[in-house]
């Protein structure tokens, strides 16, 4: 749902950007490390702990086996992702390590992680020089997540095919009307409740392609937008698409909370993607160097 918080963890803990990692929503399941293992969190913050050690995010942590990773309390966010040194030993579908719940693919055997499951590293480490008598030991450096996360007043979208299907009064809700995200939502759509609105006339559509950001306008005049379990393609006006560096911001809200949106051209929404593209290469350059020096000194 985060790809952003996935692939800065996988950098954080000196993977590639694609590498598998465990998604989780809070109440978040408790891990038990068989063996030595370095690790980083990324995305929301469920008060994370070793052995009831607080554990930081975005931050490389060295933990020796046997010991267990818990989380407390949520804090703020809806998803957060564990990415281990190495990455995790499993088989790819479809050219990607992500499970698909509703088609029972990819993944652990296609289906959520259970008690008592167990997941391999690709690769074993020593790690004894770093953790010494200590359970945990935290290496000192931290990515700044913040920095992609700023457009935290608004999500902003740029018009979509069937935008000026819209009448006049509903151009304008979109832009300053408050919506909140429904119970009725997932991982295929978030459900929105707020302002009815209306198009200039009713009209029959050909069913067409969809992307992950699609918002679509329904019948009864409220919105849904497509999250990245979404269909490929859909009958119901596409009025807008929340830009692509959004889509991470928008992945961390829950049920109950406010959107508000704020529309934006095609350009100025291309500008802010190859924006946060650099940093996340500036990122990456900066923790592997902090790795080359770390374990080369």
């Amino acid at each position: 749902m985060d790809a952003l918080a996935a692939q800065l963890a996988n950098i954080v803990a000196g993977n590639k950007r694609d590498e598998a990692v465990i998604e989780m929503h809070f109440p978040a399941s408790t891990y038990l490390f068989e063996e030595d293992a370095l690790f980083a969190l990324g995305g929301a913050d469920f008060s994370a702990t070793i052995n009831d050690q607080p554990v930081p995010l975005y931050t490389p942590v060295v933990i020796r086996k046997y010991s267990a990773l818990q989380f407390k309390r949520k804090v703020e966010g809806a998803r957060c992702y564990l990415a281990v040194h190495g990455g995790f030993k499993l088989q790819q579908w479809l050219k990607s390590y992500s499970t698909h719940l509703k088609a029972n693919a990819g993944g652990m055997e296609g289906r959520s992680l259970q008690l008592n499951d167990q997941l391999h590293f690709n690769q074993q480490y020593d790690y004894s020089s770093l953790t010494g008598k200590n359970d945990v030991r935290l290496l000192p450096w931290q990515a700044d997540h913040e920095i992609f996360y700023t457009s935290k007043d608004h999500i902003r979208i740029c018009e979509g095919p069937e935008y000026n299907l819209l009448t006049s009064a509903s151009k304008v809700a979109i832009n300053e009307s408050f919506f909140f995200i429904t119970t009725q939502s997932d991982r295929m759509g978030y459900r929105l409740r707020g302002a009815a609105l209306r198009q200039q006339q009713q009209e029959e559509l050909v069913s067409s392609a969809v992307v992950n950001g699609t918002i679509q306008l329904l019948p009864n005049g409220q919105l849904i937008i497509l999250m990245a379990d979404h269909q490929t393609t859909g009958g119901y006006p596409r009025i807008a698409n929340v830009i692509s560096a959004d889509l991470p911001l928008l992945a961390q809200l829950t049920a109950n909370q406010s959107v508000q949106f704020q529309k934006v051209d095609h350009a100025v929404a291309e500008q802010i993607l190859v924006h946060q593209n650099l940093c996340l290469e500036k990122v990456q350059n900066a923790c592997t160097l902090r790795w080359s020096e770390f374990f080369h000194r």
